[in-house]
């Protein structure tokens, strides 16, 4: 789902919730300074995280996996329980693989680990407005590893397999792999939109909510 601020052309507006007021206030400073984002507030804990974006209905939220009040987790399950159409990215050390599982499960669209370049959170936050879901690469790798050794544990049911084309399966495997678009348009020799497309179908045709859990079908069956 794509947010209505980045439909219109308006800047990305963004609410950050964490617990540490250093870190927090760099974090949204370095992203007021981006001309297309708007830092509309902050937030110092989960539960006051939740208040501000049922307020302000910010398009994307940063959200903190452990705060003291309210964890992370939680907070972005109430927020996407009064409005589906907020994108939440998660930040955390990624030292423990339960919060990744944990956050994943609540909603969130992506994942992001604290010690990303500021480069990372501006592309994230980007994407995440545009309706696509961001993992790090040491958190994909922390969410596929937990598939992995967790097997078909609580697996969803998505469509059928034998729905896709040997091209899209291709670009299922290469998704699992932690490759974004561009990548997958350059391993395949196809043009970003044609990945972006096949991505798209992917995700339609197995009922799946977004690429995160389009990895995490691909493992379940031994696609990578």
């Amino acid at each position: 789902m794509i947010n209505e601020g980045a439909l219109n052309g308006g800047p990305i507006r963004v609410l950050v919730v964490d617990d540490h007021d250093l870190f927090r206030a760099g974090l949204a400073s370095l992203l007021a300074a981006q001309p297309d984002i708007e830092v509309v507030a902050q937030a110092s804990g989960g539960r006051v995280g939740v208040r501000l974006a049922e307020e302000l209905r910010p398009d994307v939220v940063l959200m903190d996996v452990r705060m003291p009040d309210l964890e992370g987790p939680d907070a972005t399950r109430e927020i996407l329980e009064h409005d589906p159409s907020i994108r939440v990215l998660a930040l955390t050390v990624v030292s423990d693989d339960a919060d990744v599982a944990a956050v994943v499960e609540a909603g969130a669209c992506g994942f992001l680990a604290k010690d990303t370049s500021t480069e990372g959170v501006v592309v994230a936050v980007r994407a995440a407005a545009q309706g696509v879901a961001w993992l790090s690469p040491r958190a994909a790798e922390v969410v596929l590893g937990r598939v992995r050794r967790n097997g078909r544990k609580a697996e969803p049911s998505p469509g059928p397999i034998d729905q896709l084309s040997a091209r899209e399966l291709e670009v299922l495997r290469l998704i699992a792999s932690g490759m974004e678009n561009a990548e997958i348009a350059q391993t395949l020799g196809i043009s970003p939109r044609t990945a972006k497309n096949h991505v798209s179908n992917i995700l339609s045709k197995l009922g799946l909510p977004s690429r995160i859990q389009a990895a995490i079908y691909a493992v379940r069956r031994g696609l990578t």
